[in-house]
């Protein structure tokens, strides 16, 4: 079933690249947007039929193109704001100004600007059927993340927020917006936070005893996407085994 083209910001790796595959075996044609991982990136949206391309999230102009590149492939129906970042664990009155904005930049900015762009594509006001927009959170957004990373934390909880309010923004309109807030994760993300060991290591503390799989979280990504969610809009959904 051809189900047209889904963009998904940061499908070079874990969560992203997980969902990259999901959707692609739901018929959807990938649009993967990296920025670091070039070569994971290309070689994945190469394997399932789609294309790669360079983004900063944050940027403007790089999220515009993005979405101009996924439509020459056809209609825009389904994008997975995903990418994000995260710091090394610090208090809050030890981290720059830099690292904050940047962190604010990417996680929260480029969600709203991917948000942004694929209501322009799947919006009957500028000529689109309708569709449906993923958001990836945390359930650091609840839980606020003292003393490791109260940033990253705050910057997902504007995408919380984005979730609930664009998704009421636009029920009438055939677009569907939703969430998940995935919890500790076996990805490489929390070498990113100068723990790479942490999955390893919190895991038997977890409700669950053990940690999630970017896959487990790219399932519930591709539920909310799918049909079987027709009507379930502006909703967050914890992947996070009761943590």
């Amino acid at each position: 079933m051809d189900r047209g083209v889904c963009v998904i910001t940061g499908g070079g790796r874990g969560i992203g690249a997980a969902t990259v595959r999901r959707v692609a075996a739901m018929g959807w044609r990938p649009c993967v947007s990296w920025r670091e991982d070039e070569r994971s990136a290309t070689d994945l949206a190469a394997e399932l039929g789609g294309v790669a391309v360079r983004a900063d999230v944050a940027s403007e102009d790089d999220v515009v193109q993005l979405f101009a590149r996924a439509r020459e492939l056809g209609p825009v129906t389904a994008a997975v704001a995903n990418a994000g970042i995260v710091a090394p664990t610090a208090r809050l009155d030890e981290m720059s100004s830099d690292r904050i904005r940047r962190m604010f930049d990417v996680n929260a900015v480029g969600a709203v600007l991917t948000c942004r762009e694929a209501v322009r594509h799947m919006s009957p006001r500028h000529g689109g059927a309708g569709g449906s927009i993923v958001a990836v959170s945390s359930v650091a957004a609840v839980l606020g993340s003292p003393g490791t990373y109260v940033d990253y934390a705050a910057s997902k909880g504007a995408v919380d927020t984005l979730v609930v309010g664009l998704g009421r923004e636009v029920a009438g309109e055939g677009i569907r917006v939703n969430g998940v807030r995935p919890g500790i994760i076996d990805t490489e993300i929390h070498a990113d936070s100068g723990q790479p060991e942490r999955a390893r290591e919190v895991g038997p503390r977890l409700p669950m005893g053990r940690v999630g799989t970017a896959e487990e979280v790219a399932d519930v990504i591709a539920w909310l996407l799918s049909d079987d969610a027709a009507y379930v809009t502006a909703t967050l959904v914890d992947v996070a085994g009761g943590r």
